[in-house]
């Protein structure tokens, strides 16, 4: 049997003329219209469009967090769209990572609570020593028993990232990950972002307003009015 190394050009993700609409009482409103994308193993991809073209739709099937109203999404190889809720959960667990714009900490855990618990969630028992490793590779090793409250925005998305990044997911999603940070702050989480999606030979799937950062991105998609352009 063939294995694949992991940085050949294999697709993780591809879409075949994935859609979105959702009724309105002036009919259907089509969010997203026949997207067809191939996303390569290890690649980063930025998607960029106005408010409201539909990124981070686009971005939520991906993810398998909304499904589509027409077409499908494959991820390494299985067709999330024929799985129900539990399926794409499972996947997404096994799979994929998670930075939003609003960080989503738990606000009554520690920064090294918040890192832990994606591998605790699936009985991992290294999960202190991953978190503490990647929360240290980060720069915040001196932070590890402060709350969300006690860390400034920066410091609250250098938490995130390690969260995201200690299931060694094999994607990668951020929706505006600099979105609430000063640009010298969003400058060092792209940094970041970018040395561990390197290190880890992570897929990472970016939706973003920021141009420096789509710049970085080996590939960059522009959405307009559901479609891409």
């Amino acid at each position: 049997m063939h294995t694949h190394n992991k940085h050949e050009n294999t697709p993780i993700i591809v879409t075949q003329n994935l859609g979105k609409s959702v009724p309105t009482s002036a009919g259907e409103l089509h969010i997203l219209a026949s997207v067809d994308l191939i996303i390569n193993r290890g690649e980063s991809l930025a998607i960029v469009g106005e408010s409201g073209s539909g990124k981070t739709t686009l971005l939520s099937l991906l993810a398998g967090l909304d499904t589509p109203s027409s077409g499908s999404v494959t991820i390494d190889g299985r067709d999330i769209t024929l799985m129900n809720e539990d399926g794409r959960a499972a996947l997404r667990n096994a799979l994929v990572g998670f930075v939003f714009q609003s960080f989503q900490l738990l606000p009554g855990l520690t920064a090294l609570e918040n890192v832990m618990l994606p591998l605790e969630l699936s009985g991992d028992d290294r999960a202190e020593s991953a978190a503490r490793d990647l929360l240290e590779r980060v720069g915040l090793a001196k932070r590890l028993t402060h709350t969300p409250k006690q860390l400034s925005g920066g410091e609250q998305q250098r938490v995130a990232l390690a969260r995201a990044f200690v299931t060694q997911p094999a994607i990668l999603f951020a929706d505006e990950p600099t979105g609430n940070l000063d640009s010298k702050t969003g400058a060092h989480i792209i940094d970041l972002l970018f040395e561990l999606n390197q290190e880890k030979h992570t897929t990472l799937v970016l939706v973003t307003h920021d141009a420096s950062l789509a710049a970085r991105c080996q590939r960059m998609i522009r959405l307009d009015a559901g479609s891409v352009v």
